[in-house]
């Protein structure tokens, strides 16, 4: 998956410490997701879909929320216009099963929409206060 770098490479820093402005702009823009389109016109994306999420999380996945690799990943999805980093692990895989079970061209299309509007209010970025997935969160 392609993204532009939005940290330093500084492992031995923690999350909040390996920022930078450029970063700080790129998401909060969004546009450190602007190389996934690449991925889209391979054919290795979608445009909307879950998330895609570390390899390590596979693992931890119950056999209900491994619905979630069913289909391509997105790079927006019903998840992210229903909370994104507001909602706990739980209600972001339940949503993406939702997701898996209902998908339909009109609700991609309501997704997109409002990911649009979700862009445009230049809501403050909180990934990196996101807790790490564990499978019991």
């Amino acid at each position: 998956m392609w993204k532009f770098r939005t940290l330093s490479v500084d492992e031995n820093k923690d999350l909040q410490q390996r920022r930078f402005i450029l970063g700080d702009v790129l998401r909060k823009t969004s546009l450190d997701e602007l190389p996934q389109l690449w991925n889209v016109l391979n054919g290795e994306m979608s445009l909307v879909g879950p998330r895609p999420l570390p390899v390590e999380y596979d693992q931890l996945f119950s056999e209900e929320q491994r619905k979630r690799l069913e289909v391509k990943p997105g790079i927006t999805g019903w998840a992210q216009v229903h909370g994104r980093h507001s909602i706990n692990w739980k209600e972001k895989l339940k949503l993406d099963i939702w997701y898996v079970n209902n998908i339909s061209f009109l609700i991609d299309m309501r997704v997109l929409f409002k990911t649009v509007v979700l862009l445009l209010s230049f809501k403050k970025d909180q990934s990196l206060e996101e807790e790490k997935f564990t499978g019991t969160n």
